[in-house]
């Protein structure tokens, strides 16, 4: 088999060296793909989606698999199949249950969908006369795609009208955010569930937590996300069966009711309250980092269960009872203005842990750093404590200029 994977992350790395050694594979390509990929396949740059397709005709690709959500929003699925190219992903239609906020918002209110109560604006006037009447804190989101960071907390009304501006005047997530919804703010701790959907059925892997935030102790701006644990240590038996009930079998529904129906991921981002677990978002691919963590325990032949679910089967999903967690060393001033081009050294080092590149290239032969989010080391243990401990000592390792990471990852 020649598969091709589309992405250019520690995702994708992820996926990668979950699938490098199954004997059916003969060949890996990546698009656009980074440090890591190029040592496993073929490295290929693609600007349209017809590119890659074409691409993939000619390659005589067997499977592809999809990353991250901008090509599937813009139908990279749905071109494949009209070209009988076999594809892992969700159908641009079904991908609009990330792609737009207001969306999925109005999927989650008309299923019953358990979630914040929300208003969704594309006037700014009207969105501003709305938050001085609300209560404080209050979350705003851009409608669209922001790369994770469309999101705000805000505390007063002043953050409030400077975050609208922010989105809807001076578009400093272009067009994402000329609609935005308005929700009401939720206390409690945040998970992430994700899901192989076969065309029928939702499969749930094991709960994995998410650092959204760039400082420790969930201070600063959100980021793509600066660590992840599996499983996630606060999310209970009781919380995963009120995920089933109240999101879970409600958004199925809702799928078949309105032929959203896909063979894919399916990620729920979810805040864990006393009232119960409520859905804050779908992505309608792997998350990241989530996936690093996950698929350090996920003990199936990821070929299997894709090929499993692409032909519409039931599919047994097992995880090792180990722990995992995945640290992200980033660019210094990420998510802001980033300086890229510094050599990566000393992972020869790494003792512990799997290093995945992620916003790093090859430059001859040094790999440099590339992008925000550098690379990730993703350490399993016995226990949280041993995993983090194991995962850190690598950390202190491997060198660039300006890095930096969080110090809490993993930690109870």
């Amino acid at each position: 088999m020649r598969v091709l994977i589309v992405g250019n992350g520690g995702r994708e790395s992820a996926v990668a060296e979950k699938l490098k050694s199954d004997s059916r594979i003969t060949r890996l390509y990546f698009a656009n793909g980074n440090a890591s990929t190029e040592r496993l396949g073929k490295n290929i740059n693609y600007a349209r989606i017809s590119e890659l397709r074409d691409y993939a005709l000619k390659e005589k690709i067997d499977l592809t698999i999809v990353g991250p959500e901008a090509p599937l929003v813009e139908g990279i699925v749905d071109d494949f199949k009209q070209h009988n190219l076999r594809i892992f992903g969700a159908k641009s239609r079904s991908a609009q249950l990330e792609g737009s906020k207001t969306f999925s918002k109005k999927f989650m209110q008309k299923y019953g969908v358990k979630t914040a109560r929300a208003r969704i604006f594309d006037s700014f006037s009207k969105a501003v006369e709305y938050v001085k009447k609300e209560d404080y804190p209050i979350v705003i989101k851009a409608s669209g795609l922001a790369g994770g960071k469309g999101v705000v907390i805000c505390e007063t009304l002043e953050e409030a009208e400077a975050a609208l501006h922010a989105f809807m005047i001076s578009k400093m997530y272009g067009d994402a955010g000329i609609q935005v919804v308005i929700e009401e703010y939720l206390r409690g701790f945040e998970a992430s569930v994700i899901a192989f959907s076969n065309g029928e059925k939702l499969f749930p892997c094991i709960p994995v937590k998410d650092y959204k935030k760039v400082g420790n102790g969930d201070k600063g701006p959100n980021t793509g996300g600066m660590g992840s644990v599996a499983p996630s240590p606060e999310f209970t038996p009781t919380h995963f069966q009120d995920f089933q009930e109240s999101i879970l079998f409600p958004t199925l529904n809702g799928l078949k009711e309105e032929h959203l129906n896909f063979k894919g991921f399916i990620f729920f981002g979810l805040m864990i309250t006393e009232k119960g677990t409520y859905l804050l978002e779908y992505n309608m691919r792997l998350g990241d980092p989530e996936t690093q963590s996950l698929l350090a325990l996920l003990e199936n032949n990821l070929l299997d269960v894709i090929e499993d679910c692409l032909e519409g089967k039931e599919i047994a999903l097992k995880f090792s009872d180990q722990k995992a967690v995945c640290l992200v060393m980033c660019s210094g001033g990420y998510p802001g203005n980033i300086e890229t081009g510094y050599e990566i050294t000393g992972t020869e080092k790494v003792k512990y842990s799997h290093l995945l590149y992620a916003g790093a290239q090859y430059r001859g032969d040094r790999i440099v750093t590339s992008g925000g989010r550098v690379l990730n080391l993703i350490a399993k243990g016995s226990t949280y404590e041993e995993a983090r401990e194991r995962v850190y000592y690598d950390a202190h390792q491997v060198k660039f200029d300006y890095n930096f990471y969080r110090n809490d990852i993993g930690e109870f």
